[in-house]
């Protein structure tokens, strides 16, 4: 049987080449975690994530279609009965990236599925995911996926629908669902509603920062080294991290 491996970023797919694993590799190289992820159809959607990304980022419209839709677009040619396998993390950031891979590949029916977890030597690194894993753990994770039945790639489907149409209510219930595919997943979707403040006011991540700020560390890895430490679960880069420190220092500025 033929395996291929959906990783979650650049990094990953540098470890495994490490590895005795094939490389056969789809790289998402994308962070569906912030910007408008809302869109009537998949073309629309590249085309406003597209916009979302070069305006946000150092890069440009025709930089994302290169590296980001056109490396997806490869799961268009996975022949019938593949192995494919999905490297995501536990944390919020991977966890909405797997969600949209899986309502996308559902229309894919004859795929055998499987999850890869990072293997946990202690809780306390639950969120630090694959990169803190050397080779061998990584072909130990291989070892240990397991397989995506069809009402597990159903919730994958339906958590990515509730999410792009910030259903509350429903991500709350899926959250309760029970499935070997999904670790921590009440924990993650609670910690995306935390980042909704219905009466306008801070969500969790901006107020961790404010406070970080007003503590006195206002040098920037000091910052991001904290918030990692204390909210791993949302998987936020130095990116998104930066991001937020701006709107605070805008809002500040009112």
């Amino acid at each position: 049987m033929n395996t291929y491996h959906i990783l979650n970023g650049d990094c990953l797919a540098d470890e495994l080449k490490k590895t005795n694993l094939n490389q056969d590799f789809i790289i998402f190289r994308e962070c569906l975690i912030v910007g408008n992820v809302d869109a009537p159809n998949i073309n629309e959607f590249w085309d406003i994530r597209a916009n979302f990304i070069s305006g946000s980022y150092e890069t440009t419209r025709e930089m994302y279609f290169e590296q980001t839709v056109k490396e997806f677009e490869k799961l268009h040619l996975l022949p019938d009965c593949a192995e494919v396998c999905l490297w995501f993390e536990d944390d919020l950031f991977c966890q909405v990236n797997m969600w949209f891979i899986l309502s996308y590949i559902v229309e894919h029916p004859t795929l055998n599925l499987f999850r890869i977890f990072p293997l946990l030597v202690d809780d306390k690194d639950r969120w630090k995911g694959f990169g803190i894993a050397l080779p061998e753990q990584l072909e130990q994770a291989y070892d240990s996926r397991v397989k995506f039945c069809a009402h597990d790639i159903l919730l994958g489907k339906n958590l990515w629908k509730a999410y792009c149409s910030n259903d509350q209510e429903q991500l709350k219930i899926l959250s309760k669902t029970n499935s070997t595919c999904f670790r921590y997943l009440e924990e993650v979707c609670q910690a995306q509603l935390d980042r909704l403040a219905d009466d306008g006011s801070l969500g969790r991540p901006h107020r961790l920062i404010k406070e970080l700020i007003k503590s006195g560390k206002g040098d920037f890895d000091e910052v991001f080294y904290e918030f990692s430490s204390r909210e791993g679960i949302y998987g936020f880069g130095d990116l998104q991290v930066k991001e937020m420190i701006k709107y605070l220092l805008a809002d500040d500025q009112k």
